[in-house]
């Protein structure tokens, strides 16, 4: 190895680092007890942490030390409205199919969820449920990124069909079954609703910096960083010509980390170029899309303070 190996990558301005990852999602709920009980059974996602502030109840959940979900209490907001721009699902993503089907057993398994459906998508394969609430979620598990295809510098994605009994029989091990609450988990992408998908890419292509890969989806956009197949899509599947969010349950913060300082100074640069108001603690930088819909990009390794402050 020379030293032109192991010098830092210079930073693309326009474009978020190639390191950028997903964080804990947050999610405003009615009745966090019985939402905490959903996501520790039927997901095998362990409490971490909690905080009291005011009248809210912060609760974090994940797997061993890593945040999955952000649960904070606010029982007097209205419901989930499908039709509105929010959340479409939040993505857990697991190391192998053994891991993913011991999850989805467990969340077959527990009534206060529904299973909606399950897809093989060419690049992943996921299983989709949504929460006592409304809330979607997707549990998935990727193939070989050598598996994945392009079509004129464009990524092959789809929606197969994926027999979930078939699946579970072919992948289903006692020992991760036992021991699933171990198994390493994370927040792989989030999809949202969006009222609009070029306002949707002028934000988050242009301004935040992810680069598109998939766009002849119809109604769809997906986009990453580093090549992934999505860190976030955005759709109008329900929420075609969606304004601005009013307050209400669901989809509170969509947290993304990045590698350095410098890569947020570069964000900043680009939010403030296209007329963006944004606040910059010097660790993170929070954001509202044109839907409203909060936005962190933070350095990694917040302490539970910084996470439950969000």
């Amino acid at each position: 190895m020379n030293a032109t190996d192991t010098a830092a990558a210079p930073i693309d301005e326009r474009t978020l680092n190639t390191q950028t990852a997903m964080d804990a999602v947050t999610l405003r709920v009615g009745d966090i007890e019985t939402m905490s009980s959903y996501y520790a059974n039927a997901l095998a996602l362990e409490p971490i942490e909690e905080r009291s502030r005011g009248t809210e109840v912060h609760r974090v959940l994940g797997r061993g030390t890593t945040p999955m979900v952000r649960l904070v209490s606010t029982p007097n907001l209205p419901a989930v409205d499908p039709r509105h721009a929010g959340l479409f699902h939040t993505a857990f993503l697991f190391d192998d199919a053994p891991a993913l089907a011991a999850t989805v057993l467990r969340a077959a398994q527990d009534p206060r969820g529904h299973f909606t459906g399950s897809s093989d998508h060419l690049v992943s394969e996921a299983f989709y449920f949504t929460d006592p609430e409304g809330n979607g979620v997707e549990l998935y598990v990727d193939r070989a990124r050598d598996e994945w295809q392009y079509v004129n510098g464009e990524l092959q994605m789809s929606t197969l069909r994926l027999d979930p009994n078939a699946y579970l029989q072919q992948h289903l091990d006692q020992n991760t079954v036992d021991t699933v609450a171990r198994q390493a988990g994370t927040v792989g992408h989030v999809h949202l609703q969006v009222g609009d998908i070029p306002t949707a890419r002028a934000f988050y292509v242009d301004a935040l910096g992810f680069e598109t890969t998939v766009a002849s989806y119809p109604g769809a956009l997906f986009a990453s960083a580093g090549g992934y197949h999505h860190h976030v899509a955005m759709n109008v599947w329900n929420s075609a010509g969606a304004g601005p969010r009013a307050a209400q349950l669901g989809l509170g913060d969509v947290a993304i980390t990045v590698p350095g300082r410098e890569d947020l100074d570069a964000l900043a640069s680009r939010l403030r170029e296209r007329g963006f108001s944004f606040a910059d603690d010097g660790r993170a930088i929070t954001v509202a899309d044109p839907w409203n819909t909060q936005v962190t990009i933070a350095l990694p390794g917040a302490n539970v303070d910084e996470v439950l402050a969000r």
